[in-house]
């Protein structure tokens, strides 16, 4: 099979069968065919494909930068890979070169199952040593007051107030609530089916506040109608004032603007409620196997940075209310 030929073959088949590489596989064959492979055979997100997609596609454009062989994905080698990230090293964290070095190995190493690649090169790469921070939280009078800014006379402001609740009261990440469809809430056995990461779904409990805050939502869900169309999104639950579902721009903004008004927090992001609850769960005796199963975390380990945030805090309540708090701790 001929190097044209098979990169042919290869943007139809996305790379997916084992055996069929001689030589001659494009830059760009070879990463469309990983793309493909993270879309239809990992079921990845669209934001997940979207992040390995950027950052594979900035090495690709060094390597061509640099001129380095052929634009034959085997041309790449540990050198072009350290110089590339020597590069990136320049203006960015340590957390994001350690993301493009994780991207990279994942993708050489689809390659190599693939047989596009004897060994991978970024194997050889060293992972910069990253130092993940703490979550960031609210105190629950904090959290109460930016659930509570909202105002409930208008339909915006219910539709808010049942936004914070979701967000605090069930810990959601910003895709999976503006991803809720009505037929995904049960009011009346409070709970909401949730499509999380690698499109696992999860069933997620809901207090008595979320419930009442999103029954009372739905009560004017309808005046959210396209206000000259009078559209209205049939299946989503969150809704914009043009009657479609609503954004993670839309919440971002929202989450923003209340974090500000409730707790002086303009900087305030959904992800902040989500750790806000698993730390106030775990302040209140929670198991970390079920923060960990309510939350949707892959590994126990994310679910554990949580008694690290409750451990800094009862020292920091410590520190101020403790008379022996001045003296030196060992």
């Amino acid at each position: 099979m001929s190097a044209r030929h098979f990169a042919s073959f290869a943007g139809k088949c996305a790379l997916s069968s084992p055996g069929w590489y001689r030589s001659g596989v494009t830059l760009d064959d070879a990463l469309q065919g990983f793309l493909t492979h993270l879309t239809a055979e990992r079921r990845a997100s669209e934001n997940t494909v979207a992040a390995y997609g950027t950052d594979l596609k900035g090495l690709v454009a060094f390597v061509r930068e640099q001129g380095r062989g052929k634009d034959d994905v085997a041309a790449i080698d540990v050198y072009t890979l350290r110089g590339w990230l020597g590069q990136l090293a320049r203006t960015l964290a340590s957390s994001s070169v350690a993301r493009k070095v994780a991207a990279v190995r994942t993708w050489m190493r689809w390659l190599r199952r693939r047989g596009v690649l004897k060994v991978s090169p970024a194997e050889e790469l060293a992972t910069p040593k990253v130092r993940r921070p703490l979550p960031t939280f609210l105190s629950v009078d904090a959290a109460k007051e930016v659930v509570e800014t909202p105002g409930t006379t208008t339909p915006k402001g219910l539709r808010d107030r049942a936004i914070l609740e979701l967000l605090y009261g069930g810990g959601l990440r910003v895709s999976e609530l503006t991803g809720l469809d009505l037929q995904t809430i049960d009011l009346s056995s409070a709970f909401v089916r949730v499509l999380g990461k690698g499109n696992k779904e999860r069933v997620v409990p809901m207090g008595g506040p979320s419930v009442k805050a999103v029954r009372a939502y739905l009560e004017v869900r309808g005046t959210f109608a396209h206000p000259r169309t009078g559209a209205l999104d049939p299946r989503a639950l969150l809704l914009s004032p043009r009657g479609t579902r609503l954004t993670r721009r839309d919440v971002l903004a929202l989450v923003q603007k209340y974090g500000a008004l409730g707790a002086g927090r303009a900087d305030l992001h959904p992800h902040a409620l989500r750790h806000t609850c698993a730390t106030h769960m775990l302040d209140g005796g929670a198991d970390l196997r079920a923060i960990q199963e309510m939350l949707g975390h892959a590994s126990l380990s994310t679910t554990q940075r949580y008694t690290h945030v409750s451990m800094e805090h009862v020292l920091k309540v410590y520190d101020a209310a403790h008379p022996h708090a001045r003296a030196k701790r060992f």
